[in-house]
């Protein structure tokens, strides 16, 4: 029997068991509940951001983003690709910026698209600008190690 990894409906909130032997061959599972694809990026407001991040079991990578930013809409594929890969072991979240000016103040983001990696609403890891998929997975399995 296959270890197992718990992963939260973006949609929803159920807790989902996905079997890792599943994940390992690219299948998306979708949510018991909604049916809804597991491993995509939550969207998270100023409002929802302590419920969603900060109480979190697991590092939070937080991709700051607004819509009319183009390097920012680059790094969405990516983005969504490591949400599906690394499901249960880091919970993806976007919070448009233009929309939640506290949580972007409170980090003193400048720049977008910023990546921050958070474990219980602290930072640990930032990434500013358009990075290799490569970089980025190895920096946040650093972060996960």
């Amino acid at each position: 029997m296959s270890e197992t990894r718990l992963i939260r409906c973006p949609a929803c909130g159920a807790t989902n068991r996905v079997p890792e032997d599943r994940l390992a061959v690219g299948q998306r599972p979708l949510c018991g509940r909604c049916k809804t694809p597991l491993g995509k990026p939550l969207k998270v407001t100023d409002a929802t951001f302590a419920a969603e991040v900060e109480r979190a079991p697991v590092p939070v990578v937080l991709d700051l983003w607004a819509p009319w930013c183009g390097p920012c809409r680059m790094l969405e594929p990516v983005i969504e690709e490591l949400a599906a890969e690394m499901a249960g072991r880091l919970r993806f979240a976007k919070l448009n910026v233009d929309e939640n000016p506290a949580t972007a103040s409170r980090f003193t983001v400048q720049s977008i698209p910023t990546l921050l990696v958070l474990r219980g609403g602290q930072e640990i890891d930032r990434m500013v600008g358009v990075l290799p998929k490569s970089e980025i997975v190895r920096r946040l399995e650093r972060a996960v190690a």
